[in-house]
């Protein structure tokens, strides 16, 4: 019995940790938010331990075909444990100075997390959908977590109805391939689709539109994309950085599932719908951005731009390249949302660029940690998000598409504009006044130090990450 359920255990151990720290929260004190943390993080680094240790197990379907246990699915619940740690470990302090629930933040967490794991192996149409619910539906609930926030309502409500919408768009297009098929195994459904002729597979290109359009809201591309500015801006920042990192790798495993598993033989109708959402994302993305003076709704733009180049490493069909990118991302994007909350301006977290000005005379080592950050986003060598943009254009180059690399290469100069803006207002600005403090406890200053680092030394030494998203393949 135990060798059957081996390849869930870490599924199992997080959502056993999850409810016991629900229970034990409501019986804590308030001063003993930090026995949450420390138990919170240790389900953490439980199910990494977990998970690594499955790599040498043979990979293949479970549980009548619901579950697939591949390296795909390892590496992307790796990331996420590692991205969801980030998380927690900023949002602390946050969340006690803002006199938000802590415990509720965590349970929530992780059971987005754990909707994450079951997205990552989903081995049928079924699994997909309830994997992503079991993602979605805490998230809406962490975004209106503030509940006297107007924003955070407002955000929450928007997110809502507009996951919903996706949601449902997505369902719609599964049925058309269920019904199709007769079929819910993502393999299964794809050897279906080769087996149709004529009409069912117009009926088939149809379904795929759906699941594209459910795929795109997730990520946040462009036309689908008007919730992330919002969400980004309005939802308490300890929400967004949940939703700017560890769900991005949700939504990478939503499309790896569908558009290589399920949908895999359609390939040359789902790219051209691709290559145009991967066109808008990285126009609209960094030229709106352009005109950003609120640092949330700047980085929310920028989302959209680096989403963009996530979708060309689709089009180009590389899935490894794709998941070494929305690795990188994700550890780009805890690291702004965590400098936002660790960086204080006159009592609260800075809103615009300009309070940034002085931060290199009053923190010098913040300032290069954030400098590295900005750099690494705008793709400047050596720091790793340039080797990020650099796989997926020659990617791009490979596959006969050298038009669009060079469209993300000009976009790629658009965006280091307002990257190395944050950069000049911290270095060559002269601040009004001294009132920019650190709001973080010495283990926090820590872990951003080593999240900003890591950013030079995957540049320097990018190998390893490389050489693991490329066993997936």
């Amino acid at each position: 019995m135990l060798s059957y359920f081996s390849v869930i255990l870490p599924e199992l151990f997080v959502l056993t940790m999850a409810c016991g720290i629900l229970l034990l929260d409501v019986f804590l004190a308030g001063k003993y938010r930090r026995v949450v943390l420390a138990l919170t993080q240790l389900t953490l680094v439980g199910a990494f331990i977990l998970t690594a240790q499955m790599w040498h197990m043979q990979t293949g379907l479970h549980f009548s075909g619901h579950f697939l246990f591949d390296h795909l699915a390892l590496v992307i619940k790796m990331g996420a444990y590692i991205l969801t740690f980030f998380v927690f470990t900023y949002a602390f302090e946050y969340l006690n100075q803002m006199k938000l629930p802590v415990g509720e933040f965590y349970v929530l967490g992780l059971f987005s997390l754990l909707g994450i794991m079951v997205l990552a192996s989903a081995g049928s149409l079924l699994t997909v959908y309830l994997g992503l619910e079991l993602l979605s539906l805490p998230l809406y609930a962490l975004v209106a977590l503030s509940r006297d926030s107007k924003l955070a309502s407002e955000a929450a409500m928007k997110y809502f109805v507009m996951g919903a919408l996706a949601s449902g768009l997505l369902l719609y297009g599964i049925s058309l391939l269920y019904g199709m098929t007769g079929e819910l195994g993502l393999f299964d459904v794809a050897r279906g689709i080769m087996a149709q002729s004529g009409y069912s597979q117009t009926i088939a290109g149809l379904g795929v539109v759906f699941l594209i359009v459910g795929i795109a809201f997730k990520f946040g591309a462009v036309p689908f994309h008007m919730w992330i500015p919002d969400v980004y801006s309005g939802a308490t920042t300890a929400a967004t950085l949940f939703i700017a990192s560890s769900s991005k790798l949700a939504a990478f495993a939503l499309a790896a599932r569908l558009l290589f598993d399920t949908v895999a033989p359609l390939f040359v109708e789902w790219q051209s719908m691709v290559l145009i959402l991967a066109v808008l994302s990285v126009v609209i993305g960094n030229v709106v951005a352009l005109a950003q003076t609120n640092i949330r709704r700047l980085l929310g733009y920028s989302t959209i731009g680096h989403m963009g180049f996530v979708f060309f490493a689709f089009a180009a069909g590389s899935l490894p390249a794709g998941l070494f990118y929305i690795t990188v991302y994700g550890l780009m994007a805890v690291a702004s949302f965590g400098a936002i909350i660790i960086i204080n301006h006159a009592g609260h977290e800075i809103e615009d660029i300009g309070d940034l000005k002085g931060l290199n005379k009053t923190h010098p080592w913040f300032a290069f940690l954030i400098l590295l950050l900005m750099f690494s986003l705008a793709g400047v060598p050596p720091l790793v998000g340039f080797y990020a943009k650099f796989i997926v254009l020659r990617e791009l180059i490979d596959v006969g598409l050298t038009s669009f690399a060079i469209i993300g290469v000009l976009m790629s100069v658009v965006g280091a504009f307002y990257y190395l803006r944050i950069v000049k207002t911290m270095y060559f600005d002269e601040a009004q006044d001294t009132s920019l403090t650190i709001n973080a406890s010495r283990v926090t200053e820590v872990i951003f130090s080593l999240n900003g680092l890591a950013f030079l030394a995957l540049g320097l030494f990018p190998g390893w990450l490389l050489a693991l998203c490329f066993t997936i393949v």
